[in-house]
């Protein structure tokens, strides 16, 4: 796949130093699919609109090959406060989460051809 886009380098510790923001995603994706940004920038909201409404309703969103948005439960547990060191207790919560699926994460995890092994000289003293 051909970028439609320059990717950044930015100054954060993030691996490969690249980062893609909402805008260079509406480019990316308006350039692939032949429609024009405004009607991409629509759909992204549409899209994410729906997603957080199904999972603030501790629904699921699930995009076969791309992954599962879904709510998850984080249990009540105990903490330190930073500054004064004392034990507290942080209440459970409902967090959103995302799980990526199996094509996206054989996308990410594309392994290199094998290099063969070198022949080396045995028995040489």
């Amino acid at each position: 796949m051909v970028r439609a886009f320059p990717l950044r380098q930015t100054s954060c510790k993030h691996k490969g130093g690249f980062i893609v923001n909402k805008q260079e995603l509406i480019a990316a994706a308006a350039a692939e699919s032949g429609l024009t940004k405004k009607d991409v920038e629509k759909a992204l909201k549409a899209l994410t609109e729906v997603v957080v409404a199904e999972v603030a309703k501790e629904g699921k969103v699930q995009l076969i090959g791309f992954g599962t948005f879904e709510a998850r439960k984080r249990a009540a547990r105990q903490g330190l406060n930073p500054r004064t060191k004392e034990a507290i207790t942080i209440p459970e919560a409902i967090v959103p989460a995302f799980k990526a699926g199996k094509a996206f994460k054989d996308a990410v995890n594309v392994k290199k051809a094998a290099k063969p092994a070198k022949k080396g000289k045995k028995g040489k003293k």
